[in-house]
């Protein structure tokens, strides 16, 4: 992206922060007289000409929440009065949802919704497969509010080969990697977060951790590992493929593209986890264990690391970390690349028998406050206590609290949890502005011509990588062994097929 373009998303950007702070504010006396959510006079308006319909949602969720029916009774009051619909929510454990999702996609499954994204059930893949329903077309009948709400560059990131297929669930655009840690231990132990640089660096807490807190796991890390989130924090890595794991430097003019697992990145984190590991300072379960959200909620996870470090999150972690105060130590500068923009959207099947009115629901999930708030943090007065007009504060053992209103819809429209500060996203949005964007910003790899290729990897990826990711595996034994099966399962082949369409990409657009 050039920077007049960039300029122009930023602009774009500021103009719906601003829209939508005041659309937050609308019930205030000072306010305009207009009504904070349009689609309730338009959608509202056609929906008794509207056949009843009901609509299947599916999204990943990382911890069970009890009260998800009586949320989604009340989702259906509104969605049937404005819409003549109901939502039928189907929350999947975060752990197995794209392997569920690509099996229904394989057996041509009736579904209306699914979350989708570059890292998970792969937006662009099911794009070009035909999964999803192209969106261009019924935008404008069936979701003006929803073409207007995003800046034209965003709509451009969404688009593949061309053509839209998704709705972005709006929120930070910007990666930036670094530990979330609970306070009680920082204090505790004195740490300085200003002292931590590098990954290493926080070692000697952790060993405090474990030589003092017996029921505390000092380091949190699930079967994934996390080399895919410190990446940028190691040397400036850029995934092209999440499934295949090439990528390239950022800092490379040549941009030549390799096998990540090759790199001697990867090597140093592995011995670094290998390390860890050994010391007792990961969880001995890791390299099975597929979420540590329950352990975390129960506050017995010292430190975890994240690559989305946006502002407002610690006050998000210490609501997933059973109430405990948590310090953020970045480990890199917020960066944006085309992945962090398309980080979380929702697409229309194309076995829907209702495209059009799952897109209207798509529409008022993000135009209409009381519905994202209730899908975001469930029932007021039962699940959550209102404490202003744009707060809110969760209530104790709540049946109901995902803590994942970034896979619902627009972040910028929903309330902030108590603790958050109101600035927040006009933290969020300079952030947007000064981070550094990716020397390929706009490229999308089609994966299609070594997809026979890339599934081998993925199953060779699946034996080996859990063990090493977490540090389980010795690395001399395993690593050389891991690299040659991936050599034998394509891996050139797909390094070479990337660079091609690399480098013919850089020759149309002249980057």
């Amino acid at each position: 992206m050039n920077r007049k373009a960039m300029l122009a998303f930023m602009i774009g950007l500021m103009l719906v922060l601003s829209a939508c702070s005041s659309g937050n504010n609308a019930s205030s006396p000072a306010s305009s007289n207009k009504p904070a959510n349009s689609t309730q006079s338009t959608a509202g308006s056609e929906s008794p000409k509207l056949n009843p319909v009901q609509l299947t949602w599916y999204y990943p969720q990382w911890s069970t929440q009890p009260g998800t029916k009586e949320v989604e009774d009340a989702i259906n009051k509104i969605t049937q009065e404005k819409i003549n619909a109901t939502i039928k929510l189907m929350p999947t454990d975060g752990g197995s949802y794209e392997q569920k999702l690509n099996t229904m996609v394989a057996a041509n499954e009736e579904f209306d919704i699914a979350w989708t994204s570059f890292w998970m059930f792969n937006y662009a893949q099911n794009s070009r497969r035909g999964a999803f329903v192209e969106l261009g077309p019924l935008l404008d009948k069936n979701a003006p509010e929803l073409k207007k709400l995003f800046p034209d560059m965003v709509w451009e990131a969404l688009k593949v080969d061309g053509k839209i297929y998704s709705i972005l669930n709006y929120q930070t655009i910007t990666n930036k990697e670094g530990f979330l840690i609970q306070k009680r231990f920082a204090d505790k132990y004195g740490l300085d977060p200003s002292a931590i640089k590098s990954i290493k660096d926080i070692e000697p807490f952790l060993v405090k951790i474990k030589e003092n807190e017996p029921d505390i796991i000092p380091f949190g890390i699930t079967r994934a590992g996390n080399f895919e989130n410190m990446k940028t924090t190691y040397n400036n890595i850029e995934y092209i493929s999440n499934e295949a794991i090439v990528g390239l430097y950022r800092d490379d003019a040549q941009s030549k593209v390799m096998d990540v697992i090759q790199s001697p990145e990867y090597k140093e984190y592995l011995t670094l986890m290998h390390d860890w590991y050994s010391k007792g300072l990961i969880n001995k379960d890791a390299p099975t264990v597929k979420a540590l959200d329950d352990r975390k909620k129960a506050g017995q996870i010292a430190v975890s690391f994240h690559n989305v470090l946006k502002p407002g999150r610690e006050v998000e972690e210490k609501n997933a970390s059973g109430g405990q105060d948590i310090v953020i130590v970045p480990t890199s500068e917020p960066f944006v690349g085309t992945n962090t923009i398309i980080q979380s959207m929702q697409a229309i099947s194309q076995t829907s028998k209702n495209p059009e009115r799952a897109l209207m629901f798509l529409n008022l999930l993000n135009t209409d406050k009381e519905l994202l708030n209730l899908v975001s943090y469930g029932i007021e007065g039962k699940h959550y206590t209102r404490i202003s007009n744009d707060m809110i504060k969760m209530n104790e053992n709540s049946s109901y609290n995902p803590n994942i209103t970034w896979v619902f819809g627009n972040t910028f429209l929903a309330d902030m949890q108590e603790g958050q500060d109101a600035a927040v996203r006009e933290q969020t949005l300079k952030e947007n502005n000064e981070a550094k964007s990716s020397p390929i910003l706009g490229f999308t790899f089609d994966p299609e011509p070594v997809q026979t290729e890339i599934a081998n990897i993925q199953a060779v990826n699946d034996e080996f990588g859990p063990p090493l990711n977490t540090g389980a595996a010795d690395v001399e034994q395993k690593l050389a062994e891991y690299i040659e099966k991936r050599k034998k399962a394509g891996i050139e082949k797909v390094v070479a097929e990337v660079q091609k369409q690399l480098d013919d990409w850089k020759q149309k657009t002249g980057k």
